[in-house]
């Protein structure tokens, strides 16, 4: 079940739900209103999931940065957010997809015990220019069933993550990078 924006806040209120920064107005009926942060990696090169991914690294300038088409960005969510009690999905919205950019659709959730600034996939469809602490999405909070397993205490390649993660997925390939 999907929680609703009241009780999203209340469950903030108890401690249950942790929203940082939060703010009771980026509250909607079934979701809370997240953010762009203020950093960006730009991929360089081609992708291999079997070695480490080169970036750059960029700070999302006050006036804005423009994506450009046919390039892989990862930025990072202004709020950290994470819960022992419930799940999380982390979705783009109507307003960024209006702008030709998709966000998070590979990765959408977020595991009970995991409270992260999430690392976002972020591709533009034309240039389209973005800014620093700009609404980017919608966060929900589902129930979940059964005994809770928390993320944090799971041997997860991710549960240490503090901002933008690259792909470590060449740790699972034998003759990935070292």
């Amino acid at each position: 079940m999907i929680l609703t924006g009241p009780a999203i806040a209340a469950a903030v209120s108890a401690g249950e739900i942790t929203i940082a920064p939060y703010d009771p107005a980026r509250l909607s009926p079934n979701a809370y209103d997240w953010r762009l942060g203020d950093t960006i990696r730009i991929c360089d090169g081609d992708l291999d999931a079997a070695t480490l991914t080169a970036f750059t690294e960029l700070a999302i300038p006050a006036s804005g940065l423009v994506l450009q088409p046919d390039v892989l960005y990862l930025g990072v969510t202004l709020e950290k957010t994470g819960s022992e009690t419930y799940a999380q999905l982390l979705n783009g919205n109507r307003t960024i997809g209006a702008l030709g950019i998709w966000v998070h659709v590979s990765a959408p959730l977020g595991h009970q015990g995991h409270a992260i600034r999430w690392t976002l996939e972020i591709r533009a469809a034309k240039p389209a220019r973005v800014y620093p602490g700009m609404t980017f999405g919608k966060l929900v909070f589902l129930t979940t069933v059964g005994a809770p397993a928390s993320y944090q205490q799971q041997r997860a390649k991710y549960a240490a993550t503090q901002g933008i993660d690259i792909s470590r997925l060449y740790e699972e390939i034998p003759q990935g990078a070292l």
